[in-house]
């Protein structure tokens, strides 16, 4: 579970969808210092994981996660 300290600590706050980046916000208060994004922002899509609980679908998942994280590794290199 995410807290409100973690935001001092860490760089970057990284959900999955909508849900998980509205949620953050909500234990953080705001992200004045813009630490918080999606995923899939990294790999320059603005969507959601595709949540294999709802769509039964885990390669869209693989294939999405794979995305953003090849994207943030670049990133971040």
């Amino acid at each position: 579970q995410m807290t409100p300290e973690d935001y001092e600590y860490y760089d970057f706050l990284i959900g999955m969808d909508s849900a998980n980046i509205r949620n953050m916000n909500r234990i953080v208060g705001s992200d004045p210092e813009g630490k918080i994004y999606k995923l899939l922002s990294f790999a320059g899509f603005g969507g959601d994981v595709a949540d294999p609980w709802y769509t039964g679908d885990f390669a869209s998942t693989y294939r999405d996660v794979t995305k953003g994280c090849q994207a943030l590794l670049k990133k971040l290199t």
